[in-house]
């Protein structure tokens, strides 16, 4: 069972639970606002507390206080943590997400239902609905296992079962409301896309991963199409029909459509996520250490489902397509070899240097699909290049694109949901090393600047279309913990940015 969330309106030391959650910021010496009326309830033990130097506010700072009922005249919850909020100055959106996920990892195996405020709801100033919205993201964020698969598993009766977000002002709850239910809808969705990523290959087929995409659809009244290898073939997908015929599991072209302007066609966006569902790098073979977390090599197409799921609940005036080319790269008897030139569906030949550079293959196809369909505006998502690892650690994404305008606001939506993002260049130097004696292009450039020419291939696919690439190869799975993700695994990264991308650019 996952972890519930419930919006109220009440005193904080009034409500029934195994714990109360409350915050200071760095540098306060008597508490003020929730934490100042739960002091006073108190008797003044976290000022004390805070005069002997164990509270002290900032970041990390994380003190649970026992306060067992009746001990404490009518306080009612048995416990209170406090949850050091750093620098008022330096504390926002992304930040309530982190103290969240925090606070309902350091109660696990403690409480099965806590009380929190708002963070930074208060006297951190921040906008209420946008605060309680990033305290739910941050509580089903880092309260999410992946547990399946571990018969003598007890991780359910370790976690809180219910998280009651409560506020004393009337006039505030409206707002509370609405940004915990815009929470809600965001956070399922990005552990739906964790768990997508988390599953096994030998599980998450393309044909089971299809399958989800349909429930997506029903769920939401959505458009849904899937294409099999020979309709695929017969519209000219080579590239894509290329990587797929190395496998003996059949592939899956999926296209969903979500109508949010049927009456204007052109008001559109579409996102196309990578979805290799193993990657082995077909003939072109991975060592064997490099394939063990290639079952997420459908991170981008889980983040763009994930996407859909929210564009569903708050239904913004644009239409979303959402493209998945799902297949696997095998090195089976009818693989690809290395030198082989495919037709792409826009007519362009391919030399295929490496079949380990199949994603970029596939999303060729996908972008030609989309162009040929009335595509204004192109969003590819993609675990792409290790280079992406290499430029930039694993705290940003890789970003290139052909429209500034564009790049902007994806940027934008970036920031709103706490993804780190960072565009590089899409120089003519580093465009020259995909040159092909034999064909138009090649499918690789080799190592130098190799996420670069990965992003050029794709833009010569995008042409004169609006389109903006995300390598998300550096931060789609993560070991240890970072932020709101408490756990070793997938990050679901971007599904938010491309659910406030798409609200963005609604008319």
């Amino acid at each position: 069972m996952g972890l519930t969330l419930h919006t109220m309106r009440g005193d904080l030391t009034q409500i029934a639970s195994d714990a109360a959650i409350v915050n200071l910021f760095d540098g306060v010496k008597r508490p003020g606002g929730a934490t100042g009326q739960v002091d006073r309830a108190l008797g003044g033990l976290i000022g004390d507390l805070i005069e002997d130097g164990e509270v002290t506010g900032k970041r990390g700072n994380n003190v649970l206080i026992h306060t067992p009922t009746g001990r404490y005249g009518e306080f009612v919850p048995k416990r209170v943590l406090v949850m050091g909020l750093g620098k008022a100055g330096d504390f926002g959106y992304d930040d309530i997400r982190e103290v969240s996920a925090v606070a309902v990892n350091r109660l696990k195996g403690i409480a099965t239902t806590a009380t929190t405020i708002v963070h930074g709801g208060g006297i951190g100033g921040l906008d209420t609905a946008k605060a309680s919205q990033a305290v739910a993201e941050g509580a089903l964020v880092g309260s999410y296992s992946f547990n399946k698969y571990k018969k003598t598993s007890n991780d359910s009766d370790n976690r809180l079962g219910l998280l009651n977000i409560v506020e004393f002002d009337d006039a505030k709850i409206p707002e509370v409301r609405s940004g915990v239910a815009n929470g809600i809808a965001a956070g399922e969705a990005q552990n739906f896309a964790r768990d997508l990523v988390n599953e096994p290959a030998n599980v998450l087929s393309p044909e089971v991963m299809a399958e989800a995409a349909r429930e997506v659809a029903h769920e939401h009244g959505f458009g849904f199409e899937v294409m099999d290898l020979a309709e695929c073939r017969s519209m000219g997908m080579n590239a894509y029909v290329g990587v797929a015929q190395g496998s003996h599991r059949p592939a899956q072209f999926v296209h969903l459509t979500y109508e949010g302007d049927p009456s204007d066609a052109s008001n559109n966006v579409w996102l196309i996520g990578k979805s290799i569902t193993f990657d082995s790098g077909g003939l072109s073979l991975k060592p064997s250490r490099g394939m063990v977390t290639m079952k997420g090599d459908m991170g981008g197409g889980a983040a763009v489902l994930g996407a859909m799921k929210i564009v569903g609940a708050a239904k913004p005036r644009i239409n979303v397509h959402a493209v998945l080319p799902m297949t696997e790269n095998m090195p089976g008897g009818g693989a690809q070899r290395p030198g082989d030139v495919v037709k792409a569906m826009n007519g362009k030949y391919i030399e295929v240097d490496n079949t380990d550079a199949e994603g970029r293959l596939t999303l060729a196809d996908a972008l030609g699909y989309a162009r040929e369909n009335g595509a204004a505006r192109i969003i590819d998502v993609a675990t792409l290049t290790g280079a992406a690892r290499v430029a930039l650690g694993t705290g940003n994404a890789a970003l290139f694109g052909n429209d500034d305008a564009l790049m902007k606001s994806v940027l934008e939506a970036a920031e709103t949901s706490g993804d780190g993002m960072w565009q590089l260049p899409l120089d003519e130097t580093s465009k020259r090393l995909n040159r092909s004696d034999i064909a138009d292009v090649k499918n690789s450039g080799g190592a130098p600047a190799g996420s670069i020419t990965a992003a050029h291939f794709i833009s010569e696919f995008a042409e004169d279309t609006p389109w903006v690439h995300i390598d998300i190869a550096s931060v789609s799975m993560i070991t240890g913990s970072r932020g709101m993700f408490r756990t070793n695994g997938a990050t679901g990264a971007p599904t938010r940015t491309l659910a406030h991308l798409a609200a963005s650019l609604a008319r």
